[in-house]
């Protein structure tokens, strides 16, 4: 197995390894920061829910202990195991790391998996040196890491690591071109989404949903699933939205550290009486499927859950090209790209698609159908699992080699 023209390939030794790997159960230990909500923790849980327990037997290590996705490793009923570091320069981080090692070895952990930066800078390192186990680290975002001096510890956990995986294509390249990621190190698994993703609710329950949100009947709504932060942008379609009739409303769907400023720049825009900061919202449903359009302004992005979520419930997208976007949005076919710097083409793209009710439904079902076909759950599980599996043979050079 390797990556040819940022592609995921097989060859025929993936087989073979994986029929003589169902003879004993892949163990898998996935590093995780935390259990909040975001793209990294909900690619994470859903991962963690959709491989099939009879193949891979899933430990969970985490750095932090509360959060709303905690729950559903618990229902998982998986080993979770609390490694509590108070920085990664602490004293006490080694002691910790060094623990982590050992509890790898005590209980014959095959793969190693870490899911974002932080367990990059801590798991991969202790792992790789006092432990026997295959190590995959996770490249999920594309330049924004939370200070400077990560990036180079992360660079070094990549050059450790058995393989480095990446979520969309132009991350797979940037790993390559910019940090001196060995092509044959990388590979490309995007995220991926469950079948409940495409469940529509009726219009009962849609209508619900939007008064909850204090839309109006008959209001048009656009809305943003998205961290409340900088690098999403939010700012560019308040903007957008201000230039707009009054019978558009925006949703924001989200919390984060930048909704005080957001609030106060929809108030300076006179249009705070049809935004409508709804706040983070739990919900088995798919939220997109309850407003009219979908939109994504991000400075950048590795590759956006949010996105294929709003395809796959058949949501016309507008979105700006950054980092992964383009994997899952061709312009003019599944949705709309605009510049990330300039309100005035979005409010254009926004006034465009709400007034042509066919345009909507053309880009919405496209994109749906693109997205079933490329991002379904079983598709990208079974290239993950046959990953697992082929790395479990931890004492084999060649094996590592070869994949």
């Amino acid at each position: 197995m390797g990556v040819v023209g940022n592609q995921l390939i097989f060859d025929v030794r993936s087989l073979e390894w994986g029929k003589m790997a169902s003879l004993r159960r892949t163990r898998v230990a996935f590093c995780l920061d935390s259990f909040a909500i975001g793209g990294t923790e909900l690619n994470a849980v859903r991962t963690a829910e959709a491989l099939d327990p009879d193949r891979i037997e899933l430990f969970i290590f985490h750095l932090q202990t509360h959060g709303p996705l905690r729950s559903r490793y618990e229902r998982l009923a998986v080993s979770m195991t609390h490694v509590p570091i108070p920085n990664l320069c602490s004293p006490r981080t080694a002691v910790q790391g060094m623990r982590f090692a050992r509890l790898l070895r005590r209980r014959n952990i095959d793969v190693v998996h870490s899911h974002d930066i932080y367990c990059n800078i801590f798991a991969v390192p202790w792992a790789r040196v006092l432990s026997r186990c295959s190590i995959i680290a996770s490249r999920r975002w594309w330049y924004e890491v939370p200070r400077p001096e990560l990036v180079m510890l992360n660079r070094w956990s990549s050059l450790l690591a058995h393989r480095v995986l990446a979520n969309s294509s132009g991350v797979a390249e940037l790993l390559a071109r910019e940090e001196g990621v060995p092509r044959k190190k990388i590979v490309e698994i995007p995220n991926f989404l469950a079948e409940s993703a495409f469940e529509l609710a009726d219009e009962v329950v849609r209508v619900a949903k939007r008064r909850a949100w204090g839309l109006p009947d008959g209001a048009f709504a656009v809305g943003i699933v998205a961290r409340l932060s900088p690098v999403k942008n939010h700012a560019l379609l308040l903007k957008a939205v201000a230039q707009l009739d009054t019978r558009i409303h925006l949703v924001v769907i989200g919390d984060g550290p930048s909704r005080n400023q957001l609030e106060e720049l929809a108030r300076k825009l006179r249009i705070e009486a049809r935004v409508h900061f709804v706040g983070e919202v739990v919900s088995p449903d798919n939220l997109h499927q309850f407003l009219d359009i979908s939109v994504l302004c991000s400075l950048s992005e590795g590759f956006p859950n949010s996105l294929i979520e709003a395809m796959a419930a058949a949501r016309p997208v507008i979105a700006t090209p950054v980092g992964g976007v383009t994997d899952a949005v061709t312009h003019g076919v599944t949705g709309i790209l605009v510049p990330f710097d300039d309100p005035l083409p979005l409010a254009e793209a926004l006034r465009m698609l709400e007034a042509d009710a066919p345009l909507r439904t053309r880009l919405g079902e496209a994109g749906r159908e693109a997205v079933r076909l490329k991002f379904r759950q079983e598709i990208v599980i079974e290239k993950l699992s046959v990953l697992y599996e082929i790395l479990a043979d931890r004492g084999s050079a060649e094996a590592l080699r070869a994949c």
